[in-house]
């Protein structure tokens, strides 16, 4: 599993682990894209993207996520899924961190193709 990625991820990926699901990478990355954290729940994978905004201005965090990026991040779970060999449901996840203090949304199933 890969290390890289900052303080925004491990706050997600920790937050992530305490809801039962576990990490199985992070800043996967391939000529499509990036997915900032891969992990596996009960029967799902998931494909988790992490934005922080301190403001709400200008959209905040979600109002960052625009289709060019989401276009992207199915890419690059479709190429996941292609190189892994999994066979398995997928969805995509949002984790959105608001503030200087951090305030975790969990968005489950926030978007697909």
């Amino acid at each position: 599993m890969s290390r890289r990625g900052g303080p925004d991820e491990d706050l997600a990926a920790a937050f992530l682990e305490r809801q039962g699901l576990k990490i199985l990478e992070r800043n996967y990355r391939c000529r499509f894209g990036e997915i900032d954290l891969v992990a596996a729940g009960d029967a799902v994978l998931v494909f988790v993207e992490v934005r922080a905004r301190k403001s709400e201005a200008f959209g905040g965090a979600a109002g960052s996520i625009t289709a060019t990026k989401r276009r992207r991040i199915v890419a690059a779970a479709r190429h996941f899924l292609a190189t892994h060999k999994v066979d398995r449901a997928c969805r995509f996840d949002v984790v959105l961190l608001h503030g200087d203090e951090r305030r975790i949304e969990w968005l489950t199933n926030a978007f697909g193709e």
